[in-house]
């Protein structure tokens, strides 16, 4: 519920942002509209995630995170809503450096410095610095988090010299350039930039989503949700080296990688992740793909305001962004009550 909050805090901060001027209280929201959505929600749902495989204590993570967004929300000092969300990420890179420790694999090593990026990103917002000179190190946070999962849950077959130094060198690019990016933001961009299209192409031929379309239902649900991520991973990236830290460019190249490609891995990971989290079941339904293309649509609705410098594009397109995040988390509840009906026999 605390994720839940932080989520649509940060949907109406962005909202603010671009003209539609929701209610909210004071402008808090508005102007801590990334740090909501990564480091509080995302930094919640991805720490229930690791907790619900350790011990309880690892609870402490996603609550941090949680209290954290909503004390950031709420307008608390910013030292102390700051100071638990990099405490929450603190407690996700312990939990992700025990797993290598365990298992010392290629998506382990992934997983891992995601994490550490994500306390990186969280400690430079502590340190009171914008938002756009921590966002290179929250992108790496989602993006190798991302990757890492991908690598485990696909099982891919790993090719032994050529791929595997590709998938390390982009994999390395991308907190270098985070790094980078506070002092030097063209040099920062253009490596992660890089380092987006190469994971982006990697991914593409790699996993087995895009061999996975042939299938039917939930499998090609995903499959969908997947390779249209990994397209718009590559957009970001191609897009990233020619943005400013603010601007049109700025914000096709960012909503491009959080929305294109970070939200679609939560749609199309949802059935997974819900049961082994909360014990949910979420059957698949065709409606999915509803919500699916909203957000796909209303993404290239934005980008394409971006680009041709027309505003009221980018207004509507974002607006129809937060409407197909509403219609996800609605769909998902229905599919769960459904679900939950016809397995007591309703």
């Amino acid at each position: 519920m605390l994720g839940l909050v932080s989520l649509a805090f940060g949907v109406l901060g962005g909202l603010w942002r671009l003209g539609w001027e929701p209610p909210l209280p004071g402008t808090q929201p508005a102007t801590f509209h990334g740090a909501l959505m990564v480091a509080a929600f995302f930094g919640t749902v991805i720490g229930m995630e690791r907790a619900a495989c350790a011990r309880r204590l690892a609870y402490l993570g996603p609550a941090c995170a949680g209290v954290g967004g909503l004390a950031t929300a709420l307008g608390a000092p910013h030292p102390f809503s700051a100071a638990l969300l990099v405490a929450g990420s603190a407690v996700l890179a312990a939990l992700a450096f025990a797993s290598f420790r365990r298992q010392p694999a290629p998506h382990a090593v992934m997983a891992l410095a995601g994490a550490l990026c994500g306390v990186a990103g969280n400690l430079v917002w502590l340190a009171g610095f914008p938002a756009s000179e921590a966002v290179g190190a929250w992108l790496a946070f989602l993006v190798l988090t991302i990757s890492g999962e991908r690598l485990e849950l696909s099982h891919l077959r790993l090719p032994a010299t050529a791929p595997l130094a590709l998938l390390a060198a982009a994999a390395l690019l991308l907190p270098v350039g985070a790094l980078i990016l506070p002092f030097h933001w063209q040099a920062g961009a253009t490596l992660i930039g890089v380092a987006l299209v190469g994971l982006s192409l990697w991914l593409l031929v790699n996993d087995v989503a895009r061999r996975n379309l042939r299938h039917h239902g939930q499998m090609r649900f995903s499959s969908v949700c997947l390779v249209g991520g990994y397209v718009w991973l590559g957009v970001g990236g191609l897009l990233l080296p020619f943005a400013g830290s603010y601007g049109p460019l700025y914000d096709a190249a960012l909503h491009a990688v959080f929305l294109g490609f970070v939200v679609a891995m939560v749609v199309g990971h949802a059935s997974l992740m819900l049961p082994a989290v909360l014990g949910i079941a979420v059957p698949y339904t065709p409606w999915f793909y509803v919500h699916l293309a909203l957000l796909n649509a209303t993404l290239l609705l934005r980008i394409d305001g971006d680009l041709a410098g027309r505003p009221e594009w980018r207004a509507w397109g974002g607006l129809g962004n937060a409407a197909a995040l509403a219609l996800f988390l609605l769909a998902t509840a229905i599919s769960a009550l459904r679900g939950r009906e016809r397995d007591n026999g309703l």
